[in-house]
């Protein structure tokens, strides 16, 4: 089992910044892709970054591109997303997920997943 811990949500004006943080622990592997997933009212999940375990490999979703950057410190088990220029439509929960076998774009192929941070861009 692999437990994951997400804090940094919270409520921030338009255009304001904020950093999410995710640590892992338990029977990760040594080679597990960590990614983030968010889900705002209504509407369907969307796999918004993700990065390999060497952190050579990243994807990010179109609408985050040049505003969010995904990173990890492998000797602290944490993934971080930094996300600038936040819009209202950036409002959701994010879920910090973990794939143990290897890096993967696919949100499905993610197997363990967070409880969830709330972040709100207020207007």
């Amino acid at each position: 089992q692999v437990q994951l811990v997400e804090s940094g949500g919270g409520l921030v004006q338009v255009w304001g910044s904020l950093r999410l943080s995710c640590a892992a622990s338990g029977r990760t592997g040594s080679n597990y892709a960590m990614g983030w997933i968010r889900q705002a009212p209504g509407k369907e999940r969307e796999f918004v970054a993700a990065i390999s375990w060497s952190g050579y490999s990243t994807y990010y979703t179109d609408s985050v591109k040049g505003r969010f950057t995904i990173s990890r410190d492998n000797a602290k088990n944490t993934v971080y997303l930094q996300m600038n220029s936040l819009k209202p439509e950036d409002t959701a929960v994010y879920y910090c997920a973990v794939r143990t076998t290897g890096w993967s774009q696919r949100i499905n192929e993610y197997d363990y997943w967070g409880q969830g941070t709330q972040v709100t861009v207020s207007s």
